[in-house]
Order: structure tokens, then C-alpha cells, then sequence
């Protein structure tokens, strides 16, 4: 799949432990986001990353490293600093759903730097200076603080489902068998009555009431015609033993 995403920079910023970036790259390549760039990482190439990434080395191969933020964003239209810790200044705040729409919908022109800050103390007052909006990710208010993977994984999933590059996923046959018919399950009530009848279950004055919630239940199924085999077999069988 072509990244659809390739004009948003994910950055993250003198990142301690380089298992981290790996995970940070496996989160991405996840999500279709390819173009990672970090900034003063204190140990990179690393065998830890390469291991955390999961097979995605090839967005740990193409990351740029740079020396300083301001070379990170340079060509930026947008930049979004991510901070779970609250500001003496007020700054301008989105979450990541308002970010995605934002950015893969609203203004998909724009070149974007999404940055994430040092695992224990993230983005400082003069990064925060630097970007136009602050990204915080609604969680737990007595343990805010995410995993620096984990923050990337979330604003990242929200934009690749505002992009709209969700593949419809196919578990089984689901959608292959065409559903039973009006006229059909018609049928099926019929035999249902019968054969409920037959073994004594069905009282004169209870059997539509019965009916009823009985219908309900199998309408809000919707049963498929292999599913309406199955039960008319059921009751076929249940019918010739009640006759021997």
C-alpha cells in the first residue's frame, strides 16, 4: 500500500532507550507512516531498536538523524508537539482524532511534524515554542504518562483511519453466503411452528406471543440460507423422532 501519510513526520526527540525508536517504528509501520526522523537519539543504530522494530527495519534504515529540532521541522507548514503535562501558558490543544482530521483531512497540503518528547521529562518550554498546537492524548488523569511507543501507536492509528486506509478484513465465509429471503424464513416459521407443535411445545392459547418473540430472535440474527439449512434440518429430525 502506498503511504498516503508520506507528507506528516513522526520526531522524536534525544529518545533514551533505543528500544523505544524500534517501537516506535513497528507502531508506524503499522499504520502506514514511513517517514521518521529523530533528533539527538543517544544511541542509534542499535541492535535493541533493529529488535523492537519488529521487521520494521526499513523505516529505521530510511530515518533521518539530525542534530537540532529547528533542522527537523524546517520544512514544515505544521508542527504539533505531543505532552501529556499540563502548561503554566495555555497553548492551543487537540487530541488525536481532531489532529488526524486536521491533518489527513482538512489541510492535507501541509507538510507535518508531529513531535514526541524524552521518555521521563518530554518536550521542553522551547520546543513547545516552536509548534503550533499541542497534542494531548485523553487517558487516565492520576497516570497520564504513555509510553512513548504506545502515545505514537494512538496518534497514529487515528490517522490512518482518518485517512481512510482501513482494509475491510474477511474472518471465514462471512459474506460469501447470500441471507435467507423473506420468503424463506416465512417458510422456516412455518416449519417451526409445525414442528414445535408436534412436540407438545406449543399451547393454543401462548403460540403467537411465542411466535413472536421467536420471530425477533431469528430476525435479529439474520440468518444466512447455509444457517436456515441447518435449523430446518434440525427440525426435520426433531419431527421424525417425535413420529416414531
Amino acid at each position: 500500500m502506498t503511504p498516503l501519510l508520506s507528507h506528516i513526520k513522526i520526531v522524536l526527540v534525544e529518545t533514551t532507550h533505543p528500544g523505544n525508536i524500534g517501537a516506535v517504528a513497528r507502531a508506524m509501520k503499522n499504520m502506514n507512516l514511513a517517514n521518521l526522523w529523530l533528533v539527538s537519539p543517544k544511541t542509534f543504530p542499535s541492535a535493541d531498536a533493529t529488535s523492537r522494530a519488529s521487521g520494521a527495519d526499513d523505516i529505521l534504515a530510511k530515518a533521518t538523524v539530525c542534530h537540532s529540532l529547528q533542522e527537523a521541522i524546517a520544512d514544515c507548514q505544521m508542527v504539533i508537539g505531543a505532552s501529556a503535562r499540563c502548561r503554566t501558558i495555555s497553548w492551543p490543544e487537540m487530541t488525536p482524532r481532531e489532529c488526524a482530521d486536521k491533518v489527513a483531512i482538512a489541510e492535507p497540503g501541509n507538510q507535518v511534524a508531529i513531535i514526541f518528547g524524552r521518555e521521563n521529562s518530554g518536550l521542553k518550554n522551547h520546543e513547545l515554542d516552536l509548534c503550533h498546537f499541542l497534542l494531548r492524548i485523553p487517558c487516565n488523569s492520576e497516570y497520564s504518562s504513555l509510553n512513548i511507543a504506545a502515545a505514537v501507536q494512538v496518534v497514529c492509528y487515528e490517522l490512518f483511519v482518518a485517512a481512510g486506509q482501513q482494509e475491510a478484513i474477511v474472518i471465514g465465509d462471512r459474506g460469501k453466503i447470500p441471507k435467507a429471503t423473506a420468503t424463506q424464513m416465512e417458510s422456516f416459521y412455518t416449519h417451526l411452528y409445525e414442528a414445535l407443535t408436534d412436540i407438545g411445545f406449543m399451547h393454543p392459547d401462548k403460540s403467537k406471543s411465542i411466535m413472536r418473540r421467536l420471530r425477533r430472535i431469528y430476525n435479529r440474527v439474520q440468518l444466512d440460507i447455509k444457517e436456515l439449512d441447518i435449523l430446518r434440518g434440525i427440525l426435520r429430525m426433531s419431527q421424525d423422532n417425535q413420529r416414531k
